[in-house]
């Protein structure tokens, strides 16, 4: 089975999208492009809650958002339940965000990320699994506070 990875971007992070979604689909990845498709300006809250949305959904197994710092697409891919969105700007950070908190959407940096390193950030993200012991409990309370979190809204 192919796995489907959801990735967007804003106008900032357009052609960085671009490279990545050509490369994992020669991977052999399924890509769901949510945007954008051009570098016109745009607003990155709806295209990141599209990608991000699709990982929550499960129609993707896993994302990728892009921003010019990357901190608004992380902010916007976490409002989200079953969402662990991790800024990473090294390939030590891809590596962490899976191993210790199992981060189901990578988020990129266009201004701090070139096109070659936002590859093998993504290369290194998509290889790397989550640890178990510690790890795996504290993934566990994550999810445990956020079904408490989304049960109070439901309620409310």
């Amino acid at each position: 089975m192919v796995k489907k990875i959801a990735i967007g971007a804003d106008h900032g992070g357009f052609k960085l999208k671009e490279n990545i979604k050509k490369t994992l689909e020669k991977a052999g990845y399924s890509v769901i492009d949510s945007g954008t498709h051009s570098d016109a300006p745009c607003d990155y809250p709806l295209i990141g809650y599209d990608a991000a949305k699709k990982v929550s959904d499960k129609k993707a197994a896993e994302g990728i958002v892009i921003c010019k710092s990357g901190i608004g697409m992380s902010i916007i891919a976490n409002k989200l339940p079953g969402v662990r969105a991790g800024l990473c700007l090294t390939i030590g950070d891809a590596v962490s965000a899976r191993q210790h908190n199992d981060a189901n959407i990578l988020v990129l940096s266009a201004s701090r990320t070139s096109g070659k390193k936002g590859i093998e950030i993504t290369k290194k993200w998509l290889s790397t699994k989550a640890l178990k012991g510690r790890h795996a409990r504290r993934i566990r309370q994550m999810i445990d506070i956020e079904k408490k979190v989304f049960k109070k809204r439901r309620t409310k």
